[in-house]
C-alpha cells in the first residue's frame, strides 16, 4: 500500500517542510481489516509541537493580512486538487480506518466540499455598523481571525474532520496546528502537499502526528500554549473535559464536538418501511462508528414487531469484509478495544432480557470484525442506554406513549443528535421542540450539510462546525467606536 499510493507520507509537516520527530521515533499505522502495517509515521512529542506552534504563530502575522478573496482563491484551488486525487485519498481512508470504499470516497468528496464551501464563505464575513447610538458617535463591530488554532481530530472521519475545522480556520485568516488521531494520521498528512501546491504559505498548515503514548503531552501543549488562541476538538466527552480544563489556563476560545447517545424514535403513525430503512442506513454506516449514529432505537408498541422484523431483515443483508473488497457492505471496527465494547454491550443487553434477532458475536473472519447485530426488548437499564456503543449494534426499546419516549430520549447527559419518524403534525412539532439535542431529524436521517451548523448541547459539546456559524468560531468580534463625528 505505502509504495503504491503516492499520497502516503510518514513525516510530520511543519513550516511547509516534511520533518522527522526530534526524537527520531516512529509509530505504526495498522490496517484494521488485515492488521498489516500501512506506514511508520513520525512520533512527535511536546517539543515538536512547540516548534510547530512557533512556525504557525510566525506565519499568522502575514496570513492574517491576506484578503478574504486571496484566501478564497487558494481554498478553491485546494478543493480542486482534492477532487483530482479523490481515488487515492479514499484508498488512504480505507487503509487506515477500514470503512468500505464507497464510504471513503464519499468522505474524500465531502472533505473537498468543506474546503470549497469555506472558500465561498470567506468573502461573506461581515460586521455591523451602529449609527446614532449617541450624538456625535458611531460604532462598528468587525470580525478578525483569532490566531493560531489547535485542531485535534478523530479517527472515524479522519479527512472530513480535518477540512471541516481547517477550512473554516484558514478562511477566517487563522493558521493551524493539527494533531490527527494516532489511528488515522495518514489522511491528514495526505493533504499537506496539496495545501502547498494550492498556495497555502509555509507555516499556515501544520500536522504533528503522534502515538497514543504521546497524545496527552501533545494535546496539553496545544491547550496551554499562550501562542495558541483556539482549540477545536472532536472526540470523547471524557477527553474533551480534560482539554477544556487545560485550555482554561489561558482562557482560550474553545469548540468541541463530543460524544453522543442519539435516540431514534418511531411512532405508531410513522411509515414503517421508511423508518426501518432510515434507521438501517444511519445505524450501520461506517460500521456504526459515527457520533450521530442511532444508539437507542425507541419504537412504539403498535408497530414494534413489524419494525423489528424489517430492521433485522435489512441487517441480515450486510456483507462483512475488507473495505477494499467491492462486495463488502460492513467493514471492521477500528481496533480491538472498539470490538470488545460492542461485544460487552450485546452481552449486557441479552443478559438483562434483550432478545437477539440477528448477529451478536464476532465475525468468523476474526480480527476486528463483528457481525451486524439487532437486539430487541432491550431494557432501559442496559449499558447501551447510558453508553455510546460505536459499533454495528441496533438496540431496540419498546415504549407506549409519546411522553415516555421523550423522557427516555432525554434521560442522558448527551445531546448531539436525535431522530424520529411520525406523520402526526402536532406530534412532530412537540417532539422536535422537546428533544434535548443540537440537531433533530424528522422523517429523515441525513440532515447534515456544509451550510448547516453541526454541534450538540449538554455534554455533547460547545459551539458548532460547518456553516457560517462554524467560521465564526475562528473569529473574534471587536468594537470600534468613533467620537467627534
Amino acid at each position: 500500500m505505502a509504495e503504491k499510493n503516492p499520497l502516503i507520507r510518514e513525516k510530520a509537516f511543519v513550516g511547509g517542510e516534511w520533518v522527522s520527530a526530534k526524537s527520531g521515533k516512529t509509530f505504526e499505522v495498522l490496517n484494521p481489516a488485515t492488521g498489516e502495517v500501512v506506514a511508520k509515521v513520525a512520533d512527535t512529542d511536546a517539543a515538536d509541537t512547540e516548534a510547530a506552534i512557533q512556525r504557525a504563530y510566525a506565519a499568522f502575522q502575514t496570513w492574517r493580512e491576506t484578503t478574504s478573496r486571496e484566501r478564497a482563491a487558494i481554498l478553491k484551488r485546494l478543493g480542486q486538487l482534492m477532487d483530482e486525487n479523490v481515488e487515492n485519498l479514499a484508498k488512504i481512508i480505507t487503509a487506515e480506518n477500514g470503512k468500505k470504499m464507497m464510504e471513503s470516497t464519499n468522505e474524500a468528496r465531502g472533505a473537498s466540499g468543506f474546503v470549497k464551501y469555506f472558500a465561498e464563505e470567506a468573502t461573506r464575513t461581515v460586521g455591523d455598523v451602529h449609527t446614532n447610538l449617541q450624538k456625535n458617535k458611531r460604532a462598528l463591530v468587525i470580525r478578525q481571525p483569532v490566531g493560531v488554532a489547535g485542531l485535534i481530530t478523530p479517527w472515524n472521519f479522519p479527512m472530513e474532520m480535518i477540512t471541516r475545522k481547517a477550512g473554516a480556520a484558514l478562511a477566517a485568516g487563522c493558521t493551524v496546528v493539527i494533531k490527527p488521531s494516532e489511528d488515522t494520521p495518514l489522511s491528514a498528512l495526505a493533504l499537506c502537499d496539496m495545501m502547498k501546491e494550492a498556495g497555502i504559505p509555509d507555516g499556515v498548515f501544520n500536522v504533528v502526528p503522534c502515538s497514543r503514548a504521546n497524545a496527552p503531552a501533545v494535546g496539553k501543549v496545544l491547550c496551554e500554549s499562550e501562542l495558541v488562541s483556539k482549540i477545536s476538538f472532536t472526540g470523547s466527552t471524557a477527553t474533551g473535559k480534560i482539554l477544556l480544563a487545560q485550555s482554561a489556563s489561558t482562557v482560550k476560545k474553545v469548540s468541541m464536538e463530543l460524544g453522543g447517545n442519539s435516540p431514534f424514535i418511531v411512532f405508531d403513525s410513522a411509515n414503517v418501511d421508511a423508518a426501518s430503512m432510515g434507521c438501517f442506513i444511519l445505524k450501520f454506516y461506517g460500521s456504526g462508528q459515527v457520533c450521530i449514529s442511532a444508539n437507542r432505537i425507541l419504537v412504539q408498541e403498535g408497530i414494534y414487531d413489524e419494525f423489528c422484523q424489517k430492521l433485522a431483515k435489512l441487517a441480515s443483508s450486510l456483507v462483512v469484509g475488507n473495505g477494499m473488497d467491492p462486495k463488502t457492505t460492513l467493514g471492521p471496527l477500528i481496533n480491538a478495544k472498539g470490538l470488545e465494547k460492542v461485544e460487552r454491550h450485546v452481552q449486557n443487553a441479552v443478559k438483562n432480557g434483550g432478545r437477539l434477532l440477528v448477529g451478536g458475536k464476532r465475525s468468523e473472519l476474526g480480527g476486528n470484525f463483528f457481525e451486524p447485530t439487532v437486539v430487541c426488548d432491550v431494557p432501559k437499564e442496559a449499558l447501551v442506554c447510558s453508553e455510546e456503543t460505536f459499533g454495528p449494534l441496533a438496540s431496540i426499546i419498546k415504549f407506549k406513549t409519546e411522553e415516555e419516549a421523550v423522557t427516555i430520549a432525554n434521560s442522558t447527559r448527551m445531546g448531539l443528535a436525535g431522530y424520529f419518524y411520525s406523520n402526526d403534525i402536532g406530534q412532530i412539532w412537540r417532539v422536535a421542540e422537546r428533544m434535548e439535542v443540537g440537531m433533530v431529524g424528522v422523517n429523515d436521517t441525513f440532515i447534515f450539510d456544509n451550510a448547516l451548523p453541526f454541534g450538540g448541547i449538554k455534554e455533547s459539546g460547545l459551539g458548532v462546525e460547518g456553516s457560517r456559524y462554524g467560521l465564526n468560531e475562528f473569529q473574534n468580534m471587536k468594537v470600534v467606536g468613533f467620537g467627534g463625528i
